[in-house]
């Protein structure tokens, strides 16, 4: 009966809960119930007649039986996948074309990354990257120019589908020595007085206009544009202004104490990253392929993100 103990989906929760170092996270990446993941765990467990990783650590100590679980799931895991690499090969049959455009200026940190591991895996498709800063990406996607856009303002179109990423939260940054700096908080009028620096894209794309200023209807002192996120940062570090970013793009920049971060809003505002795809290439294993990677790449290499629950 040994062959019965341990199954594929023990390994990928054993390994969820090493990635995100809590059960809570590990929980919503496999898209389970907390209870149904400890059931899972539980069940393994008496399977084995052991215990797999020490309760109430954060994050979890894994017991040597747990370690070597996981040696196991290092193995085993990237041949499965690889395994249904092939096969959606053969099944699909041809090459396969994916052009990607980029919506969202910040995320070139975590893409490129991701097209490196994807490109050594799909070596025969053609993969084309732009960045839709000049020109409207979506419906260049309903037309067929481009197969894939990543965007974090999905518009309904007619046979188009938004996967979700995940989930991350827009920060101020300001200069340390900013009158912001020492708040929980910050509300629109506080930028009344401020120089805000920004992406040199129109305001309906930025959220710290449509979600954050306007519906206040508060306009800042004046408005600066810069190209990357780095020229961004140095400007406010050097109190030229703030700038508003996602959490993700802002982490080094925080833990170095560049600059400070402050939430919007009490409640903070949380946005949703997401990759646009023609439903028709939905199932293509080239294309399902590109979003496990592009979610794998994102959580093992940015802070601060969420998974997305179904429903939200």
């Amino acid at each position: 009966m040994a062959h019965d103990m341990i199954e594929l989906r023990h390994l990928k929760t054993l390994v969820a809960l090493r990635d995100t170092g809590s059960l809570v996270e590990a929980a919503e990446r496999l898209y389970l119930t907390q209870s149904a993941l400890s059931h899972q765990i539980k069940d393994l467990e008496d399977r084995l007649d052991c215990t797999l990783f020490i309760r109430k650590t954060r994050p979890p100590r894994f017991t040597s039986a747990g370690r070597r679980l996981l040696q196991l799931a290092d193995d085993v895991m990237p041949m499965f996948k690889s395994a249904e690499r092939d096969i959606g090969r053969l099944a699909g049959g041809e090459a396969g074309r994916l052009h990607i455009c980029i919506e969202c200026h910040s995320c070139f940190q975590w893409l490129i990354p991701c097209i490196e591991r994807y490109r050594a895996n799909w070596p025969e498709v053609e993969l084309d990257l732009t960045g839709g800063f000049n020109f409207a990406p979506l419906p260049a996607l309903v037309r067929g120019d481009l197969d894939l856009v990543i965007t974090s303002d999905p518009l309904d179109l007619p046979g188009i589908e938004y996967i979700p990423l995940f989930r991350y939260e827009a920060l101020l940054a300001v200069a340390n020595d900013h009158r912001l700096a020492g708040k929980s908080f910050v509300l629109p009028k506080d930028l009344e007085d401020e120089v805000l620096i920004i992406y040199p894209v129109e305001r309906d794309r930025l959220d710290v206009f449509t979600r954050f200023l306007d519906p206040a209807d508060v306009e800042p002192k004046s408005v600066r544009t810069a190209e990357l996120t780095p020229m961004m940062v140095q400007l406010v570090a050097s109190g030229r202004g703030v700038t508003c970013l996602p959490n993700w793009a802002l982490t080094e920049y925080l833990e170095n104490q560049t600059v400070v971060g402050t939430k919007l809003t009490e409640e903070g505002i949380w946005g949703t990253l997401y990759a646009a795809i023609r439903e028709d290439q939905r199932d293509a294993p080239f294309v399902e392929d590109f979003l496990s990677t592009a979610v794998d790449t994102c959580f093992n290499t940015l802070s601060g993100i969420k998974s997305v629950q179904k429903g939200e």
